[in-house]
């Protein structure tokens, strides 16, 4: 049987800040404002990856 691959349905910040080219300060500042959907998970913020890429490609 063949292990079932996950495709990854959000982001950390951490990732967004490579994406963007951007520090953190400017990574959190974009979630502060709501530009896309972000949740917690304890202590750790995830963003929707299906939000962030639209969000993305509205702005190119």
């Amino acid at each position: 049987m063949k292990p079932v691959l996950c495709e990854k349905k959000t982001y950390t910040v951490q990732e967004i800040m490579k994406i963007l080219d951007i520090g953190k300060n400017s990574a959190y500042q974009l979630v502060q404002e709501k530009q896309f959907k972000s949740f917690r998970i304890g202590s750790s913020i995830r963003i929707s990856k299906e939000s962030f890429d639209k969000w993305l490609n509205d702005k190119m």
